[in-house]
């Protein structure tokens, strides 16, 4: 299938997920079980799709990587069991690790503490010619922040700045340095792979019984079930106060992983093929010197 194909393809599946204005969102709106017009019966046809992803998103990136001018940064953000790890492992199995930079952001350290909560994510954005992938992200400020505000209390903020207006502000920043990056070359795509409670349950009793799935699971995952729905609600209101047509949010269902990963990949294609991306032109000058360096090598002995 031709590029441009693809693109088209890529572009009408994932568009239905994607959030640019987020003032109407309610996280209901989506079912974390919607497969589109997909069934399970077509999950065969689903894996061949993602494999077709997989070879067009290749090379788009080769593109991104020869142009060097553009970055690219994917967050993924989601409760825990949604996927994220397997939809990053599948979707981005053919890109060249050259070209790639992967960055997992787990409790933030005493020297993280130290600094403005940017500043950890900061020293991860992708070069030029690169896509840089946050496994979690400066997100998790304004979610499990939130749904734990004793957490909060141990970022050393002045108490003039750590008020009841701390979300709205976390917001405002958020978006001004998404808008930045978008200014500076460094396009910005976030997905949220949206888990139902039950599915969850499934996949850690899946993790609790089966011993090559047992180092996935902690006591910690179970417990902060219990907080689903405050979870609900910060993502919720996040995305809705983020998403913005330079840095839209893609609310990905996942359920079924056979079709989150094909969305995923669907929505990088598309944000890619928005970068006008082309292999460098080759001038006269430079045509001349790979002429003359033919000649030589073709008369060697």
């Amino acid at each position: 299938m031709k590029l441009k194909e693809v693109i088209k393809r890529a572009r009408k599946l994932s568009q239905p997920y994607c959030i640019s204005d987020g003032g109407k969102f309610r996280l209901d709106d989506i079912d974390p079980g919607d497969t589109g017009r997909l069934t399970a019966e077509n999950k065969p046809e689903a894996k061949e799709a993602l494999q077709t992803g997989v070879t067009a998103l290749a090379e788009l990136q080769d593109m991104l990587y020869a142009q060097d001018r553009w970055g690219v940064l994917l967050i993924f953000q989601a409760m825990d069991a949604a996927g994220k790890d397997g939809a990053i492992k599948h979707v981005m199995s053919g890109v060249n690790p050259q070209g790639c930079q992967v960055a997992s952001f787990k409790m933030p350290s005493s020297e993280d503490l130290d600094h403005d909560y940017l500043w950890r994510c900061q020293k991860h954005l992708p070069e030029r010619g690169r896509i840089g992938i946050f496994n979690r992200s400066y997100y998790e400020e304004t979610l499990v922040v939130r749904v734990h505000p004793e957490i909060l209390k141990k970022q050393k903020l002045p108490e003039k700045h750590a008020g009841k207006d701390i979300w709205d502000t976390r917001y405002k920043d958020i978006r001004g340095f998404e808008r930045y990056l978008g200014n500076n070359g460094i396009i910005v795509r976030k997905f949220f792979l949206h888990v139902s409670k039950d599915e969850q349950k499934k996949r850690f009793l899946q993790r609790i019984e089966r011993p090559e799935k047992n180092w996935k699971f902690s006591a910690n995952d179970a417990a902060e079930r219990k907080h689903w729905k405050d979870y609900a609600r910060a993502y919720e209101d996040t995305i809705r106060n983020t998403a913005t047509d330079e840095a839209p949010w893609y609310v990905v269902p996942a359920d079924n992983k056979w079709y989150t990963r094909v969305v995923v990949a669907a929505a990088i294609i598309d944000a890619l093929s928005t970068l006008d991306l082309a292999y460098p032109h080759v001038g006269k000058a430079k045509l001349e010197e790979l002429a003359a360096a033919k000649q030589e090598l073709t008369a060697e002995k």
